[in-house]
């Protein structure tokens, strides 16, 4: 912006020049001197508003019948509202750019915020789709820690499993041995005594009928079979 005193110079020349326009003989549509004026005024930083101010202060001295004695008040002011227009005419040219460059910044604003949005909504979702696979993740690590105790879990139940079947079969080996043995013992002893009966009966005196004999031979036969089939054996036993 420029100073006061270069303001009110530009007034005066455009009060000088609008003067000499209303002067000159015959209709102008596009004084020069305007134009001029009009860039100068867009330099200093002048609005339409501005110049409209100044050309008001200067119609009001330049209208006077001795200012334009060949030309009446309508006329006058007809070509003075021509000196204006094409001495605001860069002015407007600038607004109209201005105008244009801020739709042109208001279109490519719109754009970016819509783009902005999409970024922002694609940004959510990428956001969401990294907390669903880490949430996944964390489960699948989860689900393994758990299968993983589960087999070690199962692998010490059939541990314990095979030692208790082991115990049990060592315990049952141990209790039939044992209960062979003594049903052996019981069976060797019962047919000890009958090989003493069966002595003592046979070295008797007193043994004189068939029938004694042959319940003898009866136990004795029965005492051979029983040998035969390995439930008793000779240690301990006395022979017939």
């Amino acid at each position: 912006m420029k100073t006061n005193a270069e303001i009110a110079a530009w007034g005066r020349c455009y009060q000088t020049a609008l003067r000499r326009y209303l002067r000159s003989s015959g209709p102008s549509s596009n004084p020069p001197a305007a134009l001029r004026l009009g860039r100068r005024a867009l330099r200093l930083g002048l609005e339409t508003l501005d110049v409209a101010r100044v050309h008001e202060r200067a119609l009001d001295t330049v209208t006077s019948p001795e200012d334009t004695p060949d030309h009446d008040g309508r006329d006058a002011i007809k070509r003075a509202d021509t000196f204006f227009r094409e001495t605001i005419v860069p002015i407007e040219e600038t607004h109209n750019a201005a105008h244009e460059a801020g739709e042109r910044i208001d279109r490519l604003t719109q754009m970016l915020r819509q783009r902005a949005a999409e970024s922002s909504a694609s940004d959510m979702q990428l956001e969401q789709a990294v907390a669903c696979r880490e949430a996944a993740e964390a489960r699948a690590e989860a689900c393994a820690a758990h299968h993983n105790e589960l087999t070690k879990e199962a692998q010490r139940i059939q541990r314990d499993l095979r030692d208790q079947m082991r115990a049990r079969l060592s315990c049952q080996e141990g209790e039939r041995d044992g209960i062979g043995r003594e049903l052996r013992d019981e069976i060797a002893q019962a047919l000890v005594g009958i090989d003493l009966c069966l002595l003592a009966l046979k070295t008797s005196g007193c043994l004189d009928t068939d029938k004694t004999v042959k319940s003898i031979l009866d136990l004795q036969r029965l005492s051979v079979q029983l040998k035969a089939h390995g439930l008793i054996t000779n240690e301990g036993q006395a022979d017939l």
